[in-house]
């Protein structure tokens, strides 16, 4: 039986013999993230802690914590030494997965860690400035295989899913570009709008305000089926790229060794949040899929996603070190 799954199992049956919620917070609250301020999962983790407190979901207050650093590394090591700690808890991804699958280096794994809910699932934009010169995939592809390395992407590091993706299209195309690294989301950002690059793959939670305010354009959807905000413009597969997708989820965990009441107060507090009609809202405004899930069936779910990745990330060119 996988790891994750016997560690879930076991954490359910002793969940079930303790007395339900006998844990209440009783100071405040703190959300760790791996992002620094503006990337992805603090823009979430923030909407979480102002979700909690419209609701009245915790007798205390949520503040975020950002540890950014090793694609994960330094979050999930900072969660590591919190044994025990029933008041911090953390926003985890994909990136958590995909950091010690290919760098040794990243010495705490979520088996490892105490899960607790799988929330969401993510798509994700090509996006560039609205006075681009590129208005589909095509035309980008186009321009990068005429002059390899010339046009730029930013992103995260060089193993978050946008440079990944970009790595699983230069495999498929033959096109070369450059690939830049920014720590933070907002320096990504900020770097298209600039000029400085041409192009990034993106959340829609992140890319959300500047789609709106008309600053970026959306060529293709690193995704399954088109999102119904961008219903005009065709997912990669569909533009004529038909690449493997790597998969982002978003979930929470809680450092190791927290008591099986404490376990159960946070399974139910992702369960009464992603019940509000401010949870609902917020993915359909930011073009998430509901994907929640705890106990064994999170499991399974992040044992499929990691299997997955085994199987997008040498496609990569990223080697394999567990």
């Amino acid at each position: 039986m996988h790891r994750l799954l016997a560690r879930s199992i076991a954490a359910c049956a002793l969940a079930a013999a303790a007395c339900a919620h006998a844990f209440e917070p009783t100071k405040p609250i703190e959300l760790v993230v791996h992002t620094a301020p503006g990337g992805g999962n603090d823009v979430l983790a923030r909407a979480i802690a102002v979700i909690a407190e419209k609701e009245k979901l915790l007798p205390v207050r949520m503040q975020v914590i950002n540890k950014p650093g090793g694609n994960g590394a330094v979050a999930a090591a900072f969660l590591a030494e919190r044994k025990g700690d029933a008041h911090t808890i953390g926003l985890v991804t994909t990136n958590w997965i995909v950091g010690p699958l290919v760098t040794r280096e990243a010495k705490v794994t979520l088996s490892d860690l105490t899960l607790i809910a799988q929330l969401v699932t993510e798509p994700a934009l090509v996006a560039v400035r609205a006075d681009s010169p590129y208005h589909n995939m095509k035309e980008f592809i186009d321009a990068a295989k005429a002059k390899p390395g010339a046009l730029k992407q930013s992103g995260g590091t060089p193993t978050a899913r946008d440079s990944i993706m970009r790595q699983v299209l230069q495999q498929h195309t033959g096109a070369r570009w450059s690939f830049i690294s920014f720590p933070g989301g907002g320096e990504r950002i900020a770097a298209l709008l600039g000029g400085h690059v041409d192009m990034m793959i993106i959340e829609p939670e992140e890319a959300g305000e500047n789609i709106r305010a008309g600053k970026m354009r959306v060529i293709a959807q690193v995704a399954d089926k088109r999102l119904a905000a961008f219903p005009d413009v065709p997912t990669l597969r569909e533009a004529g790229y038909p690449v493997a997708l790597v998969p982002q989820m978003r979930g929470m965990v809680a450092p190791p060794g927290i008591p099986a009441d404490v376990v159960a107060y946070w399974e139910d507090f992702c369960r009464r949040l992603v019940r509000t009609a401010s949870w609902r809202k917020y993915l359909q405004d930011n073009q998430f899929e509901d994907a929640f899930y705890t106990g064994p069936e999170l499991a399974r779910s992040l044992d499929a996603t990691t299997q997955q990745l085994r199987a997008i990330l040498p496609e990569a060119g990223l080697k394999l070190v567990r």
